[in-house]
């Protein structure tokens, strides 16, 4: 899988909140200063190089489907900057995060009734 620029994972939030979206419809959801058309329209043509995204053609427009969800990046990524960054261990991941005070204590106890909800 590979890596997206910062442009190319604003326009795949999009169209995995919109699930099937043509490129306008991203365009109008994008916050001011919103990209030109023709700027988005490169970055979905090449999500579809990358195998981001399946298009098809309904009359003149293209309308444009996740081949690759949202979850699936998310975790593929995410091991890349763990095993990286911190050893291979989330251990050291939220450890990070709570000596950097970026998560508070009920936070890390949502966590843990997770892992234990998760565990039965």
């Amino acid at each position: 899988m590979e890596r997206l620029t910062p442009q190319e994972e604003n326009v795949m939030l999009h169209v995995w909140q919109l699930n099937e979206c043509a490129i306008k419809d991203v365009v109008d959801r994008m916050e001011e200063p919103k990209q030109p058309y023709t700027t988005v329209a490169s970055i979905f043509k090449n999500l579809e190089k990358k195998g981001y995204l399946i298009k098809r053609r309904f009359g003149n427009v293209k309308v444009f489907k996740p081949l690759i969800t949202e979850a699936a990046y998310k975790r593929h990524f995410l091991s890349g900057v763990v095993e990286s960054y911190f050893d291979n261990s989330y251990k050291e991941l939220v450890s990070f995060f709570a000596k950097e005070q970026k998560i508070t204590t009920e936070e890390l106890s949502e966590i843990i009734h997770l892992i234990e909800k998760s565990q039965k």
